[in-house]
């Protein structure tokens, strides 16, 4: 009788190439989230002041979309729709909850919203969550229980980026009355600067500790570089497996600290809280390029679709954060807070270089992430494959109809028409629709409301239609 030794040395070796056929044939993923950066703030979107190389070669070696936008004005629902691949609003996730409301226990993405993490979790990858989560602060909400398997960060909308006593950085916050009274710009001698504002700076830190996996830790490192350290090591662990990597940077939201190299490096700006958004945004920058430093030394460069975006528009006066050429900024129902930094990577599988002008989403991440990665994701996603639209297999638009709500405001492009309702939620009624022609009018200078009753009361019907889809807000 013969020994069965090596007939189960054939199939364990089977079994092995098989496995490493699936590493290869299945891209890593890695989703690079800026907090709050303009549209017009990136070499490549035409700043000149600030330059951003690393984040730029993202763009150069692949794909920018000019019309690159995400389901929500401000941090949390945006984050909710690209995590879920769906509209935010269809489950409730429509407002922004700050401070003490990251603690409410009724708020958080829900737990029947099938994430990104979880589909590509279920396909065979390691996710991991390095930043910022922002999609509840209680336990029921935890990235471990969306699909994460890693998590190194924290749990509330913001973050100091340093500890008190903020040693290391220049830093400029808000206060209602600055020291020794009255209004304007106080410049103390110690690094810290105050300015007038409507509030004090949020207590971003108020019960919100830098987390690894369950339990709190103390990080010393400007929180940037720190978080950029963990994602390096992330996939420094994980190279010789298909991985997922999020990495929500909460750089460049407030609070404003630049870090004392990167000042120096930006002294020539004599605007002082241009000069530390301007630190921030190049320290944010040097990390992004040791992501993919790392990426090339493991050598996964060509095997990596790598996204780039910001989770919404600049909020101007707050960080001088440009959204240069579109009109409005973070919280509005115009392009500047919708319309975002947007590009894509994936070395031999798209091309490099390419500008792509037709309207996408961030709802299209999840969608690409999966179609690529051969997972099985919720029929309900909202979002396309992105791929065939980049290597020109698909000449049609992704997206001809988009759609946002938050309150009493209220936005809907379709195809180069853009619906605005700039309304609060106490006077839904008595805010007027406004209609611009993005493909003449970028800026949204010229409302042709009155001038084309027709197409406005069609864009008007299709919003109404579409928000009978959509749930109340859970808050």
């Amino acid at each position: 009788m013969k020994s069965p030794i090596p007939s189960l040395l054939v199939v364990v070796s089977v079994l092995a190439f098989v496995s490493i056929g699936k590493a290869v044939d299945t891209p890593n993923i890695i989703v690079l989230l800026a907090d709050d950066l303009g549209y017009g703030e990136l070499s490549c979107q035409g700043n000149a002041e600030i330059p951003t190389p690393h984040i730029d070669s993202i763009a150069a070696n692949g794909v920018r979309f000019t019309n690159g936008y995400v389901t929500g004005p401000n941090c949390s629902p945006s984050r909710a729709g690209f995590l879920s691949g769906r509209i935010p609003t269809r489950f409730g996730y429509e407002n922004n909850p700050i401070g003490h409301r990251n603690e409410d226990p009724t708020i958080g993405l829900p737990a029947d919203e099938v994430t990104i993490a979880e589909t590509l979790q279920d396909a065979g990858y390691v996710t991991g969550l390095i930043g910022k989560w922002h999609q509840g602060g209680t336990a029921a909400y935890h990235p471990f229980r969306h699909g994460f398997e890693e998590f190194f960060g924290f749990m509330h909308e913001g973050h100091y980026f340093v500890p008190p006593p903020w040693e290391g950085v220049t830093t400029m916050l808000r206060r209602k009355t600055i020291p020794g009274g009255g209004e304007g710009r106080w410049v103390g001698k110690k690094g810290l600067i105050y300015h007038t504002w409507g509030n004090n700076e949020p207590d971003y830190d108020a019960d919100n500790p830098i987390i690894r996996g369950g339990q709190p830790v103390v990080e010393t490192e400007y929180l940037t570089d720190a978080l950029t350290r963990e994602a390096v090591d992330f996939i420094d662990r994980h190279d010789d497996k298909p991985f997922f990597l999020y990495l929500p940077y909460n750089a460049v939201h407030s609070p404003l600290q630049g870090a004392d190299a990167y000042m120096r490096k930006f002294s020539h700006i004599e605007d002082i809280q241009r000069r530390i958004f301007a630190a921030m945004l190049a320290n944010m920058d040097d990390s992004v390029g040791a992501v993919l430093k790392q990426l090339r030394k493991s050598g996964l460069e060509e095997n990596t679709l790598v996204f780039f975006l910001s989770d919404n528009g600049g909020p101007t006066r707050e960080l001088t954060s440009s959204n240069a050429p579109l009109r409005g900024q973070k919280g509005m129902m115009y392009e500047g807070a919708l319309r975002v930094p947007f590009m894509v990577q994936w070395k031999g599988a798209i091309p490099a270089g390419k500008v792509y002008d037709n309207p996408v989403s961030s709802l299209d991440i999840y969608a690409t992430a999966a179609a690529n990665a051969k997972a099985k994701a919720p029929k309900n996603i909202e979002g396309v494959n992105l791929i065939p639209f980049l290597t020109g297999e698909n000449s049609g638009r992704p997206h001809e109809t988009l759609f946002w709500r938050q309150g009493g405001k209220a936005g809907l492009r379709h195809g180069d028409l853009k619906l605005v309702r700039m309304g609060g939620r106490k006077d839904v009624g008595n805010a007027k629709w406004e209609l611009y022609d993005l493909s003449k009018d970028l800026s949204e200078e010229t409302n042709l409301a009155q001038s084309n009753p027709e197409k406005l009361a069609e864009l008007i019907a299709l919003w109404e239609e579409m928000n009978g889809e959509m749930r109340e807000p859970m808050f």
